[in-house]
């Protein structure tokens, strides 16, 4: 079986597992507890939320723990927005490819009352700091911005969007899920204000987050009860998830620029050898693109059918965001970068990480293309377009 999925989730690293077990034997008692077994669990946990600090470069006090990127992305807009709201200031800029946790938390506020503005990408699914600039008015609460896209790999020039923002007083959040763990981050000197981080995408367990916000920035509670977490995220914590995330991210710091090199390398066999096949496009920045993202659209097939077949062959894909599989419309990011429905329809997410080897990618490009033209056999539609009834489109 390869492994093709990482953006989706990723496998458990052994410095996560060996730290939560030892954490569940050696440390689960309950860290608001005053006696000497709380105390312990306390340290853990105060110990991982430093680890987790550097890896960001931001403080310890800065860091709340969460139970992932959705809730991260959740507090965090709806902290600024309440906090915009307070100084009369109700608009808040974001992008048309924004996960579907900061999209659907926009559309709440904008059912409450705020202006949203969602900027549009252009083909490469980039938004430039020009747009930001020019969209930021004098009561713009908040200005969200995806650090890199889950499905189709763009990164996107946060530094510089963080300056602008920083320059006009407005706080300034990113998504940074697919980030985090595998590009380097400096929340100080990027002028990030507040970051969401899931530990499942860098091989860290699923389940836990943290949500970053700068000092001074005050945090809307999403659930009330004690006291945990500076008294903005009640519930007793999960020690050993947040063990095992810091754990993780540790290691993937550690490892990066090896793994990214590695990763990228095999990116580049298979774009190179995917882009071989007719009647397709790579979607997405060709350069400025996550190191083990690949994202391609098959024009003539439907993408749930290519994954059962590619399933049925041993390889594990996606045809874009796992968090909207269910659904039966194309991907919003894809139109956003223009791909008309039909052609959207027929997209591939490949998403690789350092565990993937070379015979891993030759055996993908083996496959892919059997299966694609197996589809396109089968489609009446194809057949018309091969004939020149009907026109391509790629």
């Amino acid at each position: 079986m390869i492994y093709a999925d990482n953006a989706a989730t990723t496998k458990m690293s052994e410095a996560a597992i060996s730290a939560m077990l030892n954490c569940i034997e050696e440390s689960w008692g309950n860290p608001s507890s005053l006696y000497r077994m709380g105390q312990r669990a306390k340290e853990v946990m105060e110990d991982a939320r430093k680890r987790v600090a550097v890896c960001i470069a931001a403080s310890p006090e800065e860091i709340t723990f969460t139970s992932g990127g959705s809730e991260a992305d959740n507090q965090a807009i709806r902290s600024a927005a309440l906090l915009g709201a307070r100084r009369e200031k109700k608009h808040v800029i974001s992008t048309t490819i924004e996960h579907h946790a900061v999209l659907h938390t926009l559309k709440k506020l904008e059912n409450e009352g705020f202006e949203i503005e969602l900027l549009p990408v252009n083909e490469m699914g980039m938004v430039t700091v020009q747009q930001v600039a020019d969209a930021i008015r004098e009561d713009t609460a908040l200005v969200t911005i995806m650090y890199a896209n889950n499905e189709i790999g763009t990164i996107m020039p946060i530094s510089e969007i963080g300056a602008v923002c920083r320059k006009r007083g407005v706080i300034f959040h990113t998504d940074a899920v697919q980030a985090v763990g595998h590009l380097p981050i400096d929340v100080k000197k990027q002028n990030i204000d507040m970051l969401s981080i899931s530990a499942h995408k860098f091989h860290g367990p699923k389940g836990i987050g943290v949500l970053y916000a700068r000092q001074g920035i005050p945090l809307v509670n999403l659930i009330e009860g004690g006291a945990q977490e500076r008294g903005k995220r009640a519930g007793t914590e999960n020690v050993p998830a947040i063990v095992g995330m810091a754990a993780a991210l540790e290691d993937s710091c550690v490892h990066m620029e090896e793994y990214t090199a590695k990763v990228s390398a095999l990116r580049e066999l298979l774009i190179t050898g995917l882009s071989k096949i007719p009647h397709c496009i790579l979607n997405g920045d060709p350069i400025n693109r996550l190191s083990g993202n690949v994202n391609f659209c098959f024009e003539g097939i439907e993408g749930e059918s290519l994954l059962l077949l590619l399933d049925d062959r041993g390889i594990c894909a996606s045809s874009g965001s796992a968090c909207t599989s269910g659904s039966l419309e194309p991907s919003h990011v894809l139109l956003a970068i223009g791909r008309p429905h039909e052609v959207a329809h027929g997209s591939l997410r490949l998403s690789l990480c350092e565990e993937n080897t070379e015979d891993d990618v030759n055996k993908i490009l083996k496959v892919v293309p059997e299966v694609v033209a197996y589809l396109r056999n089968m489609s009446p539609l194809w057949k018309d377009k091969v004939s020149g009834k009907k026109k391509f489109v790629l």
